[in-house]
């Protein structure tokens, strides 16, 4: 990824603190967006970005977050449905060209697939880890590479 993007990330629990840490280290503009003040804490010291206390679904905090000059947007709450939102309203109201969910139910990947969605499940990318371990795990008992 090139810097110097202007990024932003709504979730600052583990998954969007640790991206807006590695972002704002590579020289990135990162906006981190969360309704809980106290999951700030997460960012690291040298976080050079910005904190918006608010709640992402508001059009107000989006426009607090300047999203119509962002290049990409995370949506990494630990809800579906805010993520879902989140990313439609920045893709059709602010046009940000790249826009990230995260969602926890795999049935609802098809459903932001069909809607034109990049998303990253957790379990589904588990689940695919841990049937490549076994396979790996049976090839090298059976003598063969992987």
């Amino acid at each position: 990824m090139k810097n110097n993007r202007y990024i932003v990330i709504v979730g600052c629990g583990r998954l969007g603190s640790h991206l807006a840490n590695q972002l704002s280290r590579a020289g990135n503009s990162v906006v981190v967006i969360d309704r809980d003040e106290a999951t700030f804490s997460n960012l690291s010291p040298d976080f050079s970005g910005f904190r918006i206390d608010g709640d992402a679904t508001q059009i107000a905090v989006l426009k607090e977050a300047k999203l119509k000059m962002a290049d990409i947007l995370f949506a990494t709450t630990h809800d579906d449905n805010v993520n879902l939102m989140v990313v439609q309203v920045a893709r059709k109201i602010f046009q940000v060209p790249h826009v990230l969910a995260r969602v926890f139910d795999p049935k609802r990947e098809e459903v932001y697939a069909q809607l034109g969605i990049d998303t990253i499940c957790p379990t589904t990318v588990a689940a695919e880890m841990l049937f490549r371990a076994v396979d790996r795990a049976a090839a090298e008992k059976k003598g063969e590479q992987p």
